[in-house]
């Protein structure tokens, strides 16, 4: 079901809840600060050059997304100062 069909509401709420669920999953491995927006992020600066995939492509980049790459995006983040303003 593409982004169209579903309704912006509704696949936005999608996203959030994934974003949320990957969040507790990694609160559960230690990270105990990471938010539902920081995990979207972290997924969606990919997407910065050619916009949202579809909707498979997001879960599936979401719920795969591992605690070094996101460690190493909040790293690269900070040194550009682009986060914890």
């Amino acid at each position: 079901m593409a982004e169209d069909e579903m309704g912006e509401q509704e696949f936005n709420e999608a996203i959030e809840s994934l974003c949320r669920s990957k969040a507790e999953e990694f609160r559960l491995l230690g990270y105990e600060q990471v938010t539902g927006p920081d995990i979207w992020d972290c997924v969606s600066q990919k997407y910065e050059k050619n916009g949202i995939p579809p909707l498979y492509q997001l879960v599936n980049d979401i719920l795969s997304l591992k605690t070094t790459q996101f460690m190493n995006f909040m790293t690269i983040s900070a040194y550009r100062g682009s986060r914890f303003d």
